[in-house]
């Protein structure tokens, strides 16, 4: 009868101890993934996505025109913030036989907007250049250029 008693008891504690676990368990929250936000990214001349691009051609066409060393202090989903140097040839007397110039600049990125080549991707549909001091001529203390879409 102990031997029966012992057995009894035995199961009867694993019981409680499986009801309280299945009780704790269906009393917590579910574990749903949590969507995650990403920030926008940077597209460039071949249609890549970048995020913190270390350099960007703003002339696609001919290379004349290129952002180097950028160095991102900030890059969220409303804005992005960078210092760099921005290349440009003077094409003088023409491109061809031009000298490359650079120029401190701080870059920012803003109005971020579904990309059409993806929906589900979110890109920087503007850039704004500004110059520290001196620039390219012809240029105006902050350039501001609409990115590829």
């Amino acid at each position: 009868m102990r031997g029966s008693l012992v057995g009894t008891t035995v199961t009867l504690a694993a019981g409680a101890l499986l009801t309280a676990a299945m009780t704790t368990a269906s009393a917590s929250p579910p574990t749903a993934s949590v969507p995650h936000r990403t920030a926008p990214v940077l597209v460039d001349c071949e249609f890549k996505k970048n995020v913190r691009p270390a350099d960007f051609i703003l002339a696609c066409g001919d290379g004349n025109s290129r952002l180097i060393g950028l160095a991102w202090v900030k890059w969220d989903s409303e804005s992005a913030l960078a210092e760099g140097v921005n290349v440009v040839n003077n094409c003088v007397p023409y491109c061809a036989k031009g000298v490359f110039r650079s120029y401190h600049v701080t870059v920012r990125l803003d109005r971020p907007a579904q990309w059409k080549k993806n929906s589900a991707v979110k890109r920087y549909t503007r850039m704004s250049v500004t110059y520290d001091d001196a620039r390219p001529k012809g240029f105006t203390q902050t350039m501001v250029y609409p990115l590829w879409s």
